[in-house]
């Protein structure tokens, strides 16, 4: 059975992005483990780097600073939910990556220079909602796909996305439907 991870980094209670998300969960097939983003995850400073660095550099992996690398790196799936802010994702998406974004221990770098994954996962999803319009898929979307297949080396890689809903007038529901029903036709293909 696939692990799946769902990374969730909706901050609203009644988040639409975490609805589409959980839609799109329960049509997967496996063990999945949802890890909720929150303020404890902090960006790195020079404080941060420098003990992130020394662990690396002694080849200490199971050192509390490296929990989310490590569950990371354990799963075949990763199902990935933000809002659509300010052109990308949240902040809280951004410093996830940048504290599982470890050489040595969820990918490393070949002989000549180029990273190579050493997680499991071959499967990324990643899903998105936007009030407004997203003007452009490679502000958000584009790094998290750049992000999976440079250095995780996930070459399938699905877009889910709900736009649209704050303007006067949209029909929430079924701009949502119409999500959901893209979400049902991508897994009928699987």
């Amino acid at each position: 059975m696939e692990k799946i991870l769902y990374i969730n980094s909706c901050i609203r209670e009644n988040s639409r992005t975490n609805y589409l998300a959980k839609y799109l969960l329960s049509k997967l097939k496996g063990d999945i483990t949802e890890l909720v983003l929150d303020n404890t995850i902090k960006p790195l400073d020079l404080k941060s780097l420098e003990r992130r660095d020394y662990l690396l550099a002694n080849k200490e992996y199971n050192a509390k600073e490296f929990d989310l690398a490590n569950m990371f790196k354990s799963y075949d799936v990763i199902v990935i939910a933000s809002p659509y802010y300010d052109l990308s994702f949240s902040a809280l998406l951004k410093n996830y990556f940048e504290n599982i974004n470890c050489v040595g221990l969820t990918f490393g770098y070949n002989d000549k220079g180029m990273p190579y994954s050493m997680s499991k996962a071959k499967k990324l999803y990643y899903v998105t909602t936007a009030g407004g319009y997203i003007i452009n898929d490679d502000f958000g979307f584009g790094y998290i796909k750049a992000l999976a297949n440079t250095f995780y080396e996930i070459k399938d890689i699905k877009y889910i996305k709900a736009e649209g809903l704050d303007i006067v007038g949209a029909d929430v529901l079924d701009i949502l439907n119409k999500a959901k029903e893209k979400i049902d036709m991508m897994e009928e293909k699987q």
